[in-house]
């Protein structure tokens, strides 16, 4: 009788530590994520992602979006989305995407007219038309109204249904069934300046 052994996880973070800024972010960090699954060394289907070849291959898994939403202001909301996936070798998911995000009426409008919300918007459009495996979404509610983050939470349930992994960083509540969290402690205070002390010392 044989015995199946259990998958490897598609992500694993072994005791992984973060500075920025003189601040530590992570300390000793252990995650293990399977398909589906939402929340120093990090494997991608067991591999070292920084030896020869494999950086890369993981890479191409990743979709990520942050602050800085790359729209083109000349091109239109469709261009916007189009442009990424031709990168990717892909066609076709564009306009259903835009649409998805309540953005179809836009589609032939140049960027530069969209609302702050409404390029958060262009930008989940964007992710769901290149459509990777592994999504890293920086603050993704920021700028949406009500019915925009229950929209960036049924891409997420949709996405994780389909054996796709999500990273969010929030400081706004987000509806993630199941999720695994992981909350930072408090800020170090930074420390003090020269004007700081000066400020402090209340000198006239």
């Amino acid at each position: 009788m044989s015995l199946r052994k259990a998958p490897l996880p598609r992500i694993l973070l072994d005791n992984v530590s973060c500075m920025r800024n003189a601040q530590q972010i992570l300390r000793h960090v252990n995650v293990s994520l399977h398909d589906g699954g939402a929340l120093g060394q990090i494997l991608w289907n067991g591999h070292d992602v920084t030896e020869s070849g494999v950086f890369h291959q993981y890479k191409l898994q990743l979709n990520w979006l942050s602050l800085k939403d790359a729209i083109k202001e000349k091109f239109t909301v469709l261009d916007n989305v189009q442009w990424f996936e031709l990168l990717e070798g892909k066609q076709g998911n564009s306009l259903p995407a835009i649409e998805l995000m309540g953005l179809g009426r836009l589609a032939k409008d140049k960027a530069r007219m969209l609302s702050m919300g409404q390029r958060k918007r262009l930008q989940l459009a964007r992710l769901l038309a290149i459509d990777r495996p592994i999504w890293l979404l920086d603050e993704p509610s920021v700028a949406l109204d009500d019915d925009g983050v229950r929209l960036l939470e049924y891409i997420i349930a949709e996405h994780r249904k389909k054996g796709g992994i999500v990273f969010v960083a929030t400081h706004l509540p987000i509806n993630i069934e199941d999720a695994m969290y992981l909350r930072l402690p408090p800020r170090f205070p930074r420390r003090m300046t020269l004007v700081d002390m000066l400020d402090r010392a209340d000198i006239s």
